[in-house]
């Protein structure tokens, strides 16, 4: 008898200054260095998609944020790298939490703001993720972490998982650290997928890059892809570009002589973020479950894949801005009074994306 698991799989949780503000309860008290402590709901935005997540055997994402501490100034303003002019990304620790009770297991950490902090925030964002029990791929603090191998047994399947970064917003790691970020390097990534292989029956790699707001994945994500599968990888999830971008299911045999039915999206999107340049395409973005099939001879496969279409929904909810994710074919089946106003840009967004994935349930 064949056993089936669920992978549930989110793009960016890119918590930008806006988002914290809305976040924010009240006030708490000073920390041990005197800085002073907001209290967060974080917990509110993902109250309507949870189920999808809760659900899963397992629930991964990107996380394009910090937890780097500091006075809350340092989360609720956008401040920007002056040698590249960039916005750093620093979130209070609750976000965290939230994450963990939303069903979050696992989270990449290999994205161009993880090192928004340098090495200090780096590791302390580690350090938050191990204190609320999420484990995390992709930066680690030592060499013995840089070598370590992420996997999951889940319903006796070993499900191994990776993740990369095109780069850090040009700010290095300095040499002398032994703490670091894995990057999108081909030697590198063959050598860890080699080793994950012989421990792993089923193998997911997260791969940051590509350009940010293309709806098309340029022509190096597709090489990366077809690399990726070439050395294995059951599961190639994009992220970066913050906008969808399309989905492909090929049958690849490996270097290793296994013929095997693999998937891949370019870009899940943004699964919490803002809109920006005016585009609700930063609003909208993906549930992927997907679907693992253990048959009773003990051989492991990709088993179906499903898309739940979601919608960063932010508006006034009696008198103050609040900040939900909706599952959008839900959402639009039942509308309620504190998105009416998006109705129109909700369709067009569910629309828009039916027309670049099979539909969901």
């Amino acid at each position: 008898m064949s056993r089936e698991i669920i992978i549930a799989a989110v793009g960016d949780l890119l918590m930008k200054p806006l988002l914290i503000r809305l976040m924010r309860t009240g006030d708490g008290q000073r920390d041990s260095a005197g800085h002073k402590r907001g209290l967060y709901d974080f917990g509110q935005a993902f109250e309507p998609v949870a189920r999808f997540l809760q659900d899963a055997h397992l629930t991964i994402g990107n996380l394009e944020t910090t937890f780097a501490g500091g006075p809350d100034d340092g989360y609720t303003k956008t401040k920007r790298n002056p040698k590249n002019g960039f916005p750093s990304f620093n979130c209070p620790d609750a976000f965290a939490s939230a994450l963990k009770a939303a069903g979050f297991n696992v989270l990449a950490t290999a994205n161009n703001h993880c090192m928004d902090y340098g090495i200090r925030g780096l590791r302390r964002t580690l350090e938050v993720l191990d204190k609320n029990g999420i484990a995390h791929v992709g930066t680690f603090r030592n060499r013995q972490e840089s070598r370590s191998l992420f996997v999951q047994e889940v319903e006796g399947v070993r499900i191994g998982i990776l993740a990369y970064t095109r780069d850090t917003n040009g700010i290095p790691v300095p040499k002398s650290q032994p703490a670091g970020v894995k990057k999108i390097v081909r030697t590198s990534m063959k050598k860890d997928l080699k080793r994950l292989r012989t421990v792993s029956d089923f193998i997911i790699v997260y791969v940051h890059c590509g350009y940010e707001y293309h709806q098309s994945p340029a022509a190096p994500q597709k090489e990366l892809v077809r690399f990726l599968f070439r050395q294995g990888a059951d599961v190639v999830l994009g992220s970066h570009p913050h906008v969808l971008q399309p989905a492909v299911c090929r049958t690849v045999k490996d270097i290793d002589g296994r013929t095997r039915d693999r998937f891949a999206i370019y870009s899940l999107g943004n699964f919490i973020s803002t809109r920006l340049h005016g585009k609700d395409a930063a609003l909208t973005g993906l549930i992927v479950r997907i679907k693992i099939r253990k048959t009773s001879r003990g051989s492991v496969r990709l088993a179906g894949v499903e898309y739940i279409p979601t919608w960063v929904c932010i508006a006034r909810n009696g008198g103050q801005k609040k900040c939900r994710i909706v599952p959008l074919r839900q959402a639009l089946s039942k509308p309620e009074p504190f998105f009416a106003g998006q109705l129109d840009r909700m369709k067009r967004a569910y629309r828009s994306t039916l027309r670049m994935y099979s539909p969901e349930r």
